[in-house]
Order: structure tokens, then C-alpha cells, then sequence
């Protein structure tokens, strides 16, 4: 198994983009017709979150994933604190996700006063482990006489799943569906990152009982800031509209509502570029599919690893990603790649780790832990 030097590394991945003095981790692309829509939506005057570009929007993500309802927000998290929400999560109860995650996903849980229970993950996925999500619940859940899983441990509620799709490489969430649906836990699909991934020819997002978004400005395609969320439930896309939208009671002129509730619903300008950039997503995802193949060929045979998508997954390949031998290598990549001009990260620091959530109820975590050791993220922008 070779070693490739990391000066030839670097080479090959500027080799791929145009000459620049740093080549980004990802940047947006803006090629279509982003400023024709800004333009109509700015002579339109409606710029905030009553739009024709805000409904569109929400209709073509319907079309792209196969959902029947599609809900427009500020941004991912957002859409994550309203679907957890939706779930009934209460103050006091659990929520099951993943450490290997963006603080995001945590943070949307800590917002109603929950607590995340950490599970690990699937090496080749990166996302929660399916047999790690059901040895935790056989060995630490028991169902309660009202129909809910409890934690023997702590005594509370375990009422949601929030597994994450890593980087955009789908987790095996046909087989967690499975197992939240005998132990009565609601299922939210963090798909932040996997717009345009397939698990079996369906769409992520689309296996739970609701899955979110993000359209932030280094995600495959982008509104700028946004985000979505997806159901097939009408209550639940009701529901999700009423409270993104202060909870407005519709009348002709009164200002009545009838709830305490969040102004999270995305603005009309964020929508008009959202629509511009879903029409290429399929072209993006098809030239971030042929950076990929190039980086594969690249490390064949190698000492260092580039992650594929897993079987049975088309992957948008969000952030393309390599596992260094370890640790101490890792860092001396990320030093050299980012002093000659190539941004390189490493995995977000494990959730288990920050200070707010070293308490928090985890199993061994032992593939996430090998992981976060190992990850880099390499440029993955759409090449022009």
C-alpha cells in the first residue's frame, strides 16, 4: 500500500479547481438564474416571507424529494427545534442522535429543555449504527404502560431519533425506521447535508416522520441561509406553517394568535435564490459524483482512505472525505494542506466531548471515536 506525499495531494486537488491562492472547502456556485429571481422578487416587492419564490420553493422540494409537504425556514436548525416540536418532545425528555454531528443537531434538542442520548455510528456511513441504536434500546429502554419508551437509567422519556446523514452519505435509515417504530419513537432525519442523496432510490428525509434541510452558504446548493422541512403528515406540515409564523390566526386586518410560536418562516428574497439553485441540482450533484470518482482514483491502493458512498446509496457527496492512518497524521495533513493554500477541516469535535453535553447518557461511541481521530473533509466544491 503506497504513501502519498502530501505536497502531490495537495497538488492533485488545486490540479481540479481553477488557480486560486486557497481553494475552499465549498463554495457556492451561482449559475443559472439566481439574479433574474433576486431582481423579480426585489420589483416584487415582497421580500419578506410573503412571496411567490417562498411557495415555489416549497413545491419543487416536494417534486425533488417525493414529499407531500415541504415547509420554508430561516435555516436548518430551525427546521430541526420545529420538527422536534411536532414531535412532542417535552422538557425533561430524551432524544436519541449521534456525537459524530454538527452542533446543530444538538442545540435544536437543548432548545426544549430535552437531553440528546448519544449513539454511535456506522464506519462506512458515518451515521447512526442501526444494531448500536437497538443494542442501546434492548439493554436501556423498557415500554411504558402509556405506550413510550422510557430510559431505565434516567427514568425519562425517550420521544425522538434525530440521525444525521454525514457529509451526505445516507445512514441506514430503512433499518432505523424499523426499530423507532416498535419502540414508538418519533423519527426526524437531520438531512441537513444530503439534499440530492438517495437510500434505495428514495430520497433522504423521506424515511421518517419528518426530515429537514439545509440550505446554509456551504451546502450543496444554497438560499443564502434556509432551511425545510419535509412530511407526508398534513397535520404536521399545518402545524409546522402555523408556528414558523408567530402562530397568525388569519384575518382580513386584526393581528390575533393563538399561541406562543417562532418567526422562522424563510423570506421571499432566500427563496428566490433557493429556486434558482434547486433547478442545478442535479447538475451540481452530478460534477460533485465526477470529483468524487477522480479522488477515489487518486487514493487507490493507498495509505489514506477516501470514504464512497455506502451500499445501497447514491450520495451527493456533500463533502468529499478521507481517513487518515491517525491522529497525529491527520493534524500534520491539516497543517501542511492549509499553510499551501488548500482548506482542509477535520470532523466537527464529538458532541460527548463539549463541555454542555460531557454528561450526556452515551454508549461506548468506539467507531465514533476512530473517526473523529481520522476525518478530514477535502474541497468539494462544484468545479466550473
Amino acid at each position: 500500500m503506497k504513501t502519498i506525499p502530501f505536497e502531490h495531494i495537495v497538488a492533485f486537488i488545486k490540479s481540479q479547481f481553477k488557480a486560486q491562492d486557497l481553494i475552499p472547502l465549498h463554495a457556492p456556485t451561482f449559475n443559472g438564474n439566481e439574479k433574474e429571481y433576486l431582481i423579480d422578487a426585489i420589483d416584487s416587492t415582497f421580500v419578506s416571507s410573503v412571496g411567490q419564490y417562498v411557495t415555489r420553493f416549497e413545491e419543487m422540494i416536494c417534486h425533488e424529494t417525493q414529499a407531500k409537504y415541504a415547509v420554508a425556514m430561516v435555516n436548518g436548525t430551525n427546521a430541526l427545534h420545529i420538527g422536534l416540536i411536532l414531535s412532542g418532545v417535552r422538557r425533561g425528555d430524551e432524544v436519541l442522535s449521534q456525537s459524530l454531528t454538527f452542533i446543530a443537531t444538538c442545540n435544536a434538542i437543548s432548545y426544549i429543555g430535552a437531553s440528546p442520548v448519544f449513539i454511535d455510528v456506522d464506519l462506512d456511513s458515518m451515521g447512526m449504527s442501526p444494531y448500536a441504536l437497538s443494542e442501546y434500546l434492548e439493554k436501556n429502554a423498557t415500554m411504558g404502560l402509556d405506550g413510550f419508551a422510557y430510559n431505565k437509567n434516567s427514568g425519562k422519556r425517550i420521544k425522538a431519533c434525530v440521525p444525521m446523514h454525514t457529509f451526505g452519505f445516507p445512514c441506514r435509515i430503512d433499518h432505523i425506521a424499523v426499530i423507532c417504530k416498535k419502540w414508538n419513537i418519533f423519527l426526524i432525519e437531520d438531512a441537513a447535508e444530503s439534499l440530492g442523496s438517495l437510500y434505495n432510490s428514495k430520497h433522504t428525509g423521506r424515511f421518517g416522520d419528518l426530515g429537514v434541510f439545509s440550505l446554509n452558504g456551504n451546502k450543496t446548493i444554497t438560499s443564502g441561509g434556509g432551511g425545510v422541512l419535509v412530511t407526508d403528515d398534513i397535520n404536521i406540515a399545518k402545524r409546522a406553517k402555523h408556528l414558523t409564523t408567530q402562530a397568525k390566526v388569519t384575518h382580513p386586518w386584526a393581528f390575533i394568535h393563538d399561541e406562543v410560536a417562532y418567526n422562522y418562516r424563510m423570506p421571499n428574497l432566500n427563496a428566490a435564490l433557493a429556486c434558482a439553485q434547486l433547478e442545478q441540482l442535479q447538475s451540481f450533484v452530478a460534477n460533485k459524483r465526477q470529483l468524487a470518482v477522480l479522488y477515489q482514483s487518486f487514493f487507490a491502493n493507498s495509505n489514506i482512505k477516501f470514504v464512497t458512498e455506502p451500499e445501497h446509496s447514491s450520495s451527493n457527496y456533500w463533502l468529499n472525505c478521507i481517513i487518515l492512518p491517525d491522529k497525529f497524521i491527520r493534524e500534520e495533513f491539516l497543517e501542511y494542506a492549509n499553510k499551501h493554500g488548500v482548506m482542509c477541516r477535520p470532523v466537527w469535535e464529538l458532541m460527548h466531548r463539549l463541555p454542555m453535553f460531557k454528561e450526556a447518557e452515551r454508549d461506548n461511541q468506539q467507531n465514533s471515536e476512530w473517526l473523529a481521530d481520522r476525518i478530514v473533509n477535502i474541497p468539494s466544491s462544484v468545479r466550473l
